[in-house]
């Protein structure tokens, strides 16, 4: 991976600034087929890009600071994208919250986690990793989406899939409170327990990300400034691009809620790749990080978010799964727990949860 400061204007310094420009020239506006697939090249690239400039901003802090930063960015700016999608948006918003959310989850636990398993496992034999830490990582991530997600569907308070003011107000405390909690352990109480696995003997470096020298603070601080820029690019880009989305969406003859789908995919790309990069090193536990601090922090913030935004927003927030969805969730913690139990997986566990998103995605096309 070639430094930032090695060429003023390299394509990974270029590439996020040309898409916030792109970025500002399309928003409000609705483009046409071939301005549409325009800014898809752009939105690719700034995805290549964040994931760059992340491991850059990764090499210089150390995990699991790396990991925690780039899911923490991603997220922030999809909850600001949600809330403005909820206060501008023309159709009904009241589901959107859950569905996004809901998405995110599905596809960090099955889809990004699967992969790193399946790449990991192949490319060296076994995925190894650290059991205390992932399964803390994995325990957080069910009370999460247990509190925020499954029992609204249950209380009797509201009806429907509704907290009342009351509940929605404990649920965005409890969200904080353990998000809260599991950031203190992974920095700072156990750090340990979120650091890559020594598999063996081999040259390995001390921040395991497999590079020879950190950068500099400087161009840490640069990559720091483009990773915003780029993420803000792929969410901005994701949200102009939801448009045409929503045509092509309607014109194959899909679900209106399989536009939530095809956004998240969008905007989890960075963490995607970034944990089958990851995984391809042999440092499986930097891709676990990934994968279940971005559910973390996806339910973590978007939730209180939400909830102090519906102080000023109109209309329902049904955050309560529906019955498909929940036992999605409920056979999702299941294989998770049995993946993480042992420390180590073989392709097949990556294979069972990919096939799980894949079960999502499809009965979410045919529900």
């Amino acid at each position: 991976m070639s430094s930032p400061t090695s060429g003023r204007f390299t394509w990974t310094t270029l590439a996020p600034i040309l898409a916030a420009v792109v970025l500002v020239a399309a928003w409000g506006r609705h483009p046409g087929p071939v301005v549409a697939a325009v800014i898809a090249v752009f939105l690719v690239a700034a995805v290549l890009a964040a994931v760059h400039h992340a491991e850059v901003v990764a090499h210089r802090v150390g995990e699991p600071f790396g990991s925690l930063l780039l899911a923490v960015a991603v997220t922030v700016i999809e909850v600001a994208l949600i809330v403005t999608l909820m206060v501008t948006g023309d159709k009904d918003t009241s589901t959107l919250a859950r569905d996004t959310v809901f998405a995110a989850v599905m596809i960090s636990v099955n889809g990004i986690v699967g992969l790193a398993l399946v790449v990991g496992a192949i490319k060296h034999h076994l995925a190894v990793f650290n059991p205390e830490g992932t399964g803390s990582a994995l325990a957080t991530v069910i009370a999460l989406a247990s509190v925020t997600l499954v029992l609204p569907r249950f209380t009797t308070s509201s009806p429907g899939a509704e907290f009342t003011a009351s509940q929605l107000a404990f649920a965005a405390v409890a969200s904080l409170v353990l998000y809260g909690m599991f950031v203190f352990t992974q920095t700072v109480r156990h750090r340990d327990f979120f650091l890559p696995v020594d598999t063996g003997p081999g040259p390995r470096d001390d921040d395991h990300d497999g590079h020879a020298d950190p950068p500099s603070s400087r161009a840490a601080l640069t990559s720091l400034g483009l990773l915003v820029v780029a993420l803000v690019a792929v969410v901005g880009l994701a949200k102009v691009e939801s448009t045409p989305i929503e045509d092509a969406v309607a014109a194959v003859g899909f679900p209106h809620a399989f536009v939530g789908v095809v956004i998240a995919l969008l905007v989890l790309l960075p963490e995607s790749i970034a944990a089958v990069r990851a995984a391809a090193r042999n440092d499986v536990q930097i891709s676990l990080n990934l994968a279940y601090g971005s559910a973390m922090a996806s339910i973590g913030l978007t939730i209180p978010t939400i909830a102090l935004a519906s102080i000023w927003l109109d209309g329902p927030l049904a955050l309560g799964l529906e019955p498909m969805q929940i036992v999605l969730l409920f056979i999702t913690v299941i294989v998770a727990v049995l993946t993480v139990v042992p420390g180590r997986a073989k392709p097949l566990a990556g294979g069972v949860h990919l096939v799980l998103l894949a079960s999502y995605i499809f009965l979410s096309i045919q529900p």
